[in-house]
């Protein structure tokens, strides 16, 4: 029995060694499957190169298949580099496939500048050839020429930057090429970058916009051709990926020089826009019109003792305070939705917080502030959304809601500074998941709930409605 148990195993041993040598299958009707028979690569700018893309190669038989031949039709010409198994080449022989399994390859793109302004079509393909089979899969690329602006300076103490707007120096800033920011883009003291509408900004991990002190920052924007600030990462993944790049960053200003934002998109970085008076009082303000400031990872804006007014301005979607203002400043809003959901984790400040003072070595510093807000929105996911930090002894503080709705359980209408107020009513926004902060029915308490008077200075919505009739609270007029 001993003897007879060894020949069997003897037996299924040889067998399964020879099964396995001869398992890569001839049959001519077995062909690759692929996860896909496209591979799309969204705009790629060109000299960067793109992001890596898979191609899954399936073999649904019970043998092995052995592709003989994997080849980039563009060759070593091609924009397209493909790495198989370990090996970047453009062409392969004799790659097997497991039985019921499958294997990997990964290609990516190369574009190589050329003077096209607008976005054109890169193609190539990859043919396979197995059992006498020929496939194809196609690669396809949107490759986009740019202004590049690469930082070149380091000065201990700051991130990278490169002077685009020197002293004394008015630099435009135009749309017939997007730009891609590595590092910061800095306007030096006295100098002034002018952003004209339509103009795309994409900016690197790490960078942003800087308005040196007396520096000057125009972005003028269009409702139809607004200037748009993101991430320069163009995947589908990335679309709504907070946290891609730092910040606009505004020092203090000179006199006559104000800061101005008007018809902008500003998204998915890490603050929106911090304004600051950094190495001295502040002589002008920052003003934005018709702006939105969404997705952010810290701050939608985050202001210390500055001056801003903002019209027709949506922040919505920030993991830390929509609007923070430190230290103090002067503010006024109008026709303005704060609306923060952040989903994507915890979230356990409120959407606007007030501070008038700091403390610093165990000395209290306090600071004027004054702010106020008219036919404005401030609502979001938490219990309560308003916060303050005052300073308890005497400084000139002053804050005014008037014709606002609200999310708070700590103040009401009869505490000093809230006028004709609504609290606690949800806005019916159309969409908060897609940025989309519209009144979605006419039964929003918003509706109508406006004080004309206050519409008069901001007769038309961010998208050029007409709202001095019967207002609406915030930025859109349903």
């Amino acid at each position: 029995m001993k003897k007879f148990s060894i020949l069997i195993c003897c037996v299924v041993l040889a067998f399964a060694a020879c099964r396995k040598e001869n398992s890569i299958s001839n049959d001519p009707s077995h062909k690759l499957a692929f996860s896909t028979d496209t591979i799309l690569f969204d705009t790629v700018f060109t000299t960067l190169g793109s992001s890596t893309h898979h191609l899954k190669i399936y073999n649904p038989y019970p043998d092995n298949l052995n592709i003989s031949e994997i080849r980039l039709m563009g060759g070593e010409a091609s924009r397209f580099k493909i790495n198989f198994d370990g090996e970047i080449g453009t062409e392969f022989h004799d790659k097997v496939v497991p039985a019921n399994d499958s294997i990997y390859t990964f290609m990516n793109v190369t574009i190589d500048p050329d003077d096209r302004t607008t976005p054109f079509v890169v193609e190539d393909s990859i043919l396979f050839v197995t059992n006498g089979n020929t496939q194809m899969v196609k690669l396809v690329a949107w490759g986009q020429n740019a202004r590049y602006i690469v930082a070149d300076r380091m000065i201990n103490g700051f991130p990278p930057f490169k002077i685009v707007a020197d002293s004394l120096e008015t630099t435009h800033w135009t749309n017939e090429l997007p730009y891609v920011v590595y590092g910061y883009a800095l306007i030096n003291s006295y100098g002034t970058l002018h952003i004209h509408e339509g103009t795309h900004i994409y900016v690197h991990s790490g960078g942003g916009l800087w308005s040196w002190s007396d520096g000057q920052l125009i972005i003028d924007g269009t409702a139809e051709n607004p200037v748009i600030i993101e991430g320069d990462r163009l995947e589908p993944f990335f679309k709504d990926q907070p946290g891609q790049w730092d910040r606009i960053w505004i020092m203090d200003g000179r006199p006559g020089a104000d800061n101005i934002i008007n018809h902008a998109i500003i998204r998915n970085g890490f603050i929106g826009i911090q304004a600051e008076s950094f190495l001295k009082g502040t002589q002008s303000a920052l003003r934005i019109n018709n702006t939105v400031i969404e997705n952010h990872m810290g701050w939608g804006i985050l202001a210390r003792a500055f001056a801003i007014e903002a019209n027709n301005m949506v922040i919505d979607n920030c993991k830390h305070y929509a609007f923070e203002v430190q230290l103090g400043g002067d503010y006024l809003v109008r026709h303005s939705t704060i609306g923060n959901y952040w989903w994507q984790d915890g979230r356990s400040t409120a959407s606007l917080f007030f501070s008038n003072s700091a403390e610093q070595d165990g000395e209290l510093y306090e600071f004027p502030f004054h702010f106020e807000m008219g036919n404005s929105i401030v609502y979001g996911a938490l219990t309560e959304e308003f916060g303050t930090k005052f300073s308890a002894k005497e400084v000139d503080t002053t804050y005014l809601f008037d014709h606002c709705l609200l999310k708070t359980e700590v103040y009401s209408n009869d505490d000093p500074g809230f006028s004709s107020c609504l609290f606690n009513q949800d806005p019916m926004f159309v969409n908060y998941r897609t940025f989309d902060m519209h009144l979605s029915d006419a039964l929003s308490p918003a509706v109508g709930s406006g004080s004309p008077l206050i519409a008069t200075q901001v007769p038309f919505d961010i998208d050029g409605k007409s709202r001095t009739g019967t207002p609406d609270l915030g930025a859109y007029q349903y």
